[in-house]
């Protein structure tokens, strides 16, 4: 692709973001996501063949974003692992308080397409989860902790069921207190 495909490419891949996480996948038309990325349908279905292509294009840009932004959130908080992930979950807190907020892209297109098991974006969403969780698991190893791959485990779910509870109520303290059940996750030695 030349670098005027890749920026159109990408102007497509933005609109079909803010439309997606925005409105929903299924109530995002190929229309208006043509119309907000400035391109003709034409040119929309000449860089993605079908919705579902742009869909998994969609996710899998929002990938290594969502990874680096909760990288930062652990290193912007200083001391133990418990504490830095206490950390995240207070950064989740305050980012879900804004309108823009619309919890996970990853949750809410797998909820979209639970239908659809065979899917292209749930694959990109499972693989998204278990490279998170893998992620996790490198952290609590470096920490010296044992059963990382189960700690890592245990502190997605914590994580995800805090997304769905502060999506459902719009209520930090959920994240609040699901924080305080990671970290506590993270103190036991054994």
């Amino acid at each position: 692709m030349t670098r005027s495909s890749n920026t159109t490419q990408a102007q497509i891949i933005q609109a079909a973001d803010d439309l997606f996480y925005g409105e929903g996948i299924r109530s995002a038309s190929m229309d208006a996501i043509a119309e907000r990325a400035g391109v003709t349908k034409r040119t929309l279905y000449y860089h993605f063949r079908s919705k579902d292509d742009l869909i998994a294009a969609y996710l899998q840009a929002r990938d290594e974003p969502t990874l680096s932004r909760y990288e930062v959130w652990l290193d912007a908080t200083a001391g133990t692992l418990a504490e830095q992930i206490a950390g995240v979950f207070q950064r989740l807190a305050r980012v879900a308080t804004s309108a823009k907020w619309k919890g996970c892209g990853f949750h809410r297109a797998a909820a979209e397409l639970a239908g659809s098991p065979g899917h292209p974006a749930l694959k990109i969403a499972s693989a998204h989860k278990k490279k998170f969780e893998s992620w996790l698991r490198g952290h609590i190893t470096a920490e010296g902790l044992d059963n990382a791959a189960l700690r890592a485990r245990q502190v997605m779910i914590v994580l995800d069921g805090a997304v769905a509870q502060m999506l459902i109520h719009r209520d930090t303290s959920y994240v609040r207190a699901a924080g305080q059940i990671a970290a506590g996750l993270l103190t036991n030695r054994a």
